[in-house]
């Protein structure tokens, strides 16, 4: 009786222990690959900085959101963003508005469609130092793209404007009046 008491003992010990490490990688799964960044809490909720459309590979309509730190800055036109600056894009397919269209009588109404993707970015000047202060993180439906390459990509596109624009400080955008 006390030998199948300390196997029930000892195999409760190892489905806990596995079990705590699974919810420990759980919470880790929010984070992106090799920056770290997580989608920050209230996003949604952040003043818009500008929208885009890009052709071509992306073919995706965007918003560009920012927290308190990084609208303050846009608005300034403050150069570097400081530490604690994030940016978010939130991207969809964009689509003919057929319910649009009917109204006005052409095909001149475009929406967001499917989502695709959301980009972070993220100052930290000593954290980030090796990638001009940023950390960089893409998520799908929430979740983290788990892909190593395509959060390396961030950075590899974002320098190459920074050599075209120096002084950019490595962000694409723009202060929408």
């Amino acid at each position: 009786m006390k030998r199948i008491g300390a196997c029930a003992l000892g195999l409760a010990t190892i489905v806990f222990g596995i079990s705590a490490v699974a919810a420990a990688q759980r919470k880790d799964d929010l984070r992106s690959p090799i920056y770290g960044v997580k989608l920050p809490k209230g996003y949604r909720d952040w003043k818009l900085i500008s929208v885009a459309q890009e052709n071509g590979k992306n073919n995706d309509i965007r918003a560009i959101l920012g927290n308190e730190i990084a609208v303050k800055a846009f608005r300034e036109g403050k150069r570097p963003f400081p530490d604690g600056t994030i940016i978010v894009r939130l991207a969809w397919r964009y689509q003919s508005s057929y319910r649009n269209d009917a109204v006005f009588l052409a095909p001149q109404s475009f929406v967001a469609g499917p989502p695709t993707n959301i980009q972070v970015s993220v100052k930290d000047s000593k954290r980030y130092a090796a990638t001009g202060g940023w950390g960089y993180g893409q998520f799908e439906g929430e979740l983290p793209n788990r892909d190593p390459a395509v959060v390396q990509a961030c950075f590899a596109c974002h320098v190459k404007l920074e050599k075209l624009e120096h002084g950019a400080d490595f962000v694409f955008t723009g202060y929408s009046q």
